[in-house]
């Protein structure tokens, strides 16, 4: 009987047929080119980057991955060594294999760098490359982030004593600031610092329901805007104008860590602290201090966290009742992240649940905190999950997020933290699902903290990759056409 043989291979890279002799993958003229192609990263078909294991890794929005399936890929004949591709990243064997192997590298201008460097196609990736004219890279393309042009000439705006020339995209925003400043000697007075007061709340009013691109350009004109003239208004008035830019530096900062930028948030909580010694307002520093303690634990970095928190408790200011629930709180997830026992976590949560009964008949006006009854068991969930009793959390989630009573970007944030604890409790179905509507809900609000707690979800779904939930998340994260 003739016919093909069973035992016939072919290239893995031009498709030829391989002679018998042959105990590789690729036939005599792409094995000798491929030699000269060690020193520097090969050209690829679009083909490359089609095959799941280079899709799936993309998928977990973890460049560690990727570049393992990118050495791994038949393509080549051979796995890649990782001293080789290390060569290519400037990345020693050692650092290559943690970059694999560890967390997901988070610093930008590396992801770029090493995107660009491997020739991965842009459209694959979950963050935007740089235009071809150089222009500033931006993050995921279905987000506006805080890298984005016009962002990034505010901050250095507000940076520069906001003086110049702000982005003209937002100069219908900024005029409404800059009429309130014609002749600041004259005009900067209670009626204006209340101006800027109410414009901060309508901020946070959009921040909740639009997401931080839709708050963050009048926020840094504002700020802008005080950091210039405060200097030129008499010193009782310039005390309430920082105390207002303190509470708008704060805020500024807290949209920042949504934008998943910490370094431009890290600056403007240490501009809130500035302005509120300035300002001589003492429970502002303590609750700046909570915020730091908060942006923390979005790097999981414990010794920080509680540290801050425990600052925060202990400083020499009297903190409304309100906030200190919330200081209390935090407390109480920084020691269940240290692995206090759940008993001790509780008694924290407790106490932070008295103060905050306590609260609700108190009215402060010297610092606003949105911090409720709804908040404090999402973040007490949160504690669960830290813990160890994911199962716990999953049901206060449930909870909350049944009341409707959370904004709609703290819903899909929240959703994604159910997720996790979902994934942790060993139901990957209901994860994905869960998962999947918050992944809607953070591209609609453009929170890139939410869309990072999802990737976190991927990876803890892992061992579940193969159920048709798990594979429609991932396809859900890839970048939309």
């Amino acid at each position: 009987m003739t016919g093909i043989p069973q035992d016939q291979r072919y290239c893995a890279r031009c498709s030829s047929r391989l002679s018998r002799y042959n105990a590789g993958t690729l036939c005599g003229p792409c094995e000798s080119g491929s030699r000269g192609e060690l020193d520097r990263p090969p050209a690829l078909p679009l083909s490359f980057w089609q095959t799941d294991q280079i899709r799936d890794a993309l998928a977990t929005w973890h460049m560690g991955r990727v570049i393992f399936a990118y050495r791994m890929h038949p393509y080549h004949g051979r796995p890649l060594p990782q001293e080789v591709v290390g060569s290519w990243l400037d990345l020693t064997q050692a650092q290559l294999s943690r970059i694999e192997k560890g967390a997901a590298p988070e610093q930008f201008s590396k992801l770029v760098r090493w995107a660009q460097i491997l020739r991965i196609p842009g459209n694959l990736l979950w963050f935007k490359l740089p235009d071809a004219d150089g222009g500033v890279a931006s993050l995921p393309a279905e987000t506006v982030s805080a890298t984005s042009h016009d962002t990034v000439a505010l901050a250095r705006w507000l940076a520069s004593d906001g003086t110049g020339t702000p982005p003209p995209s937002h100069a219908d925003d900024l005029q409404r600031v800059g009429l309130a400043l014609e002749d600041a000697r004259r005009y900067f007075d209670g009626s204006v610092v209340e101006f800027f007061r109410t414009q901060l709340t309508q901020c946070k009013t959009d921040d909740g329901s639009l997401g931080p691109a839709a708050a963050l350009p009048l926020v840094l004109g504002v700020l802008g805007a005080i950091r210039r003239h405060s200097k030129d208004v008499q010193p009782d008035v310039r005390r309430s104008l920082l105390a207002v830019g303190a509470d708008g530096a704060e805020f500024a900062g807290w949209l920042y860590r949504d934008l998943h930028d910490p370094l431009m948030a890290t600056f403007l909580y240490d501009r809130a602290m500035e302005w509120a010694q300035a300002a001589g307002s003492l429970p502002m520093q303590g609750y700046v201090l909570l915020k730091k303690s908060q942006m923390a634990y979005d790097t999981r970095d414990t010794g920080t966290l509680l540290s801050l928190a425990q600052a925060a408790k202990e400083g020499p200011w009297q903190l409304p009742t309100r906030v200190l629930a919330e200081v209390v709180q935090q407390e109480a997830l920084g020691l269940a992240m240290i692995g206090e026992p759940t008993n001790v976590v509780e008694q924290g949560l407790g106490d932070a649940q008295q103060l905050l009964t306590q609260a609700n008949g108190e009215d402060d006006h010297q610092l606003v905190s949105y911090f409720d009854q709804g908040t404090l068991l999402v973040r007490s969930a949160c504690c669960y999950t830290e813990a160890g009793r994911p199962q716990t959390a999953t049901e206060l989630f449930g909870e909350v997020l049944a009341g409707g009573s959370l904004s709609r970007r703290d819903a899909g944030f929240f959703g994604a933290r159910q997720a996790k604890a979902l994934a942790l409790s060993g139901e990957p179905d209901e994860a994905a699902t869960v998962a999947v509507d918050s992944v809607t809900v953070a591209r609609e609000t453009r929170s890139e903290r939410t869309m990072n707690v999802i990737v976190d979800v991927v990876r803890t779904l892992d061992p579940w990759s193969h159920r048709p939930a798990v594979r429609q998340l991932r396809d859900a994260l890839m970048p939309q056409r």
